[in-house]
């Protein structure tokens, strides 16, 4: 049986070390998500120092400053996933957030680990007082039918929006959405624990 737990990423408090190990397993992830093909932003050659600067100079900043949780999947000390909610929203939306950078490392996918993160991360939208979820993602890939089955709406399909990270061909990304209802909030510095057969 393989366990995971999943928690908030608090650089002023690391589980696994310090700052720059956790900021170092981050930039591992992302690497490696976006060698394989993923549709993240980014295009190869992608280096691990681009990564890591990612984390450091783009990520982190929100995080300290509050305007962007991380959660992140740990498989004992190591980072192998994370989601982000981006609550930098204007004047007029404080009631919704984005959900970005779903990712896995590829060595530890099909555990349920990306599910698992969509599912922690509704807690803590919640506790921040967002009750809309919005989201864009590569039609027709893995995430947008995990995306479904948890409950998000298409509300439709812009052609030609990006190039996938390996290849220069335009790619479409669907935009969808979820509504909160009756979600509890994640305590802090309570991780979930989950187990997968």
């Amino acid at each position: 049986m393989s366990e995971f737990t999943i928690a908030e990423w608090r650089p002023g408090q690391p589980v696994a070390g310090s700052l720059d190990e956790e900021l170092d397993m981050l930039a591992v992830v992302l690497h490696a998500v976006v060698h394989t093909g993923a549709g993240v932003s980014f295009v190869v050659p992608f280096s691990i120092a681009e990564a890591r600067a990612f984390w450091a100079d783009r990520v982190l900043p929100g995080v300290l400053g509050g305007s962007r949780r991380v959660l992140v999947a740990r498989d004992g000390r190591r980072i192998v996933g994370t989601v982000q909610l981006d609550l930098a929203t204007p004047p007029n939306q404080p009631h919704r957030a984005e959900v970005t950078k779903l990712l896995v490392h590829p060595d530890a996918r099909r555990r349920g680990i990306a599910r698992a993160l969509m599912i922690a991360i509704e807690p803590v939208a919640a506790s921040a007082g967002r009750t809309l979820l919005t989201l864009d993602t590569w039609t027709g890939g893995a995430a947008e039918t995990l995306y479904r089955s948890l409950g998000y709406v298409v509300v439709g399909v812009i052609p030609r929006y990006a190039r996938g990270s390996t290849t220069p061909e335009l790619e479409g990304t669907t935009i969808m959405y979820k509504e909160l209802q009756g979600t509890e909030s994640l305590e802090a510095n309570d991780p979930l624990t989950l187990l997968k057969g």
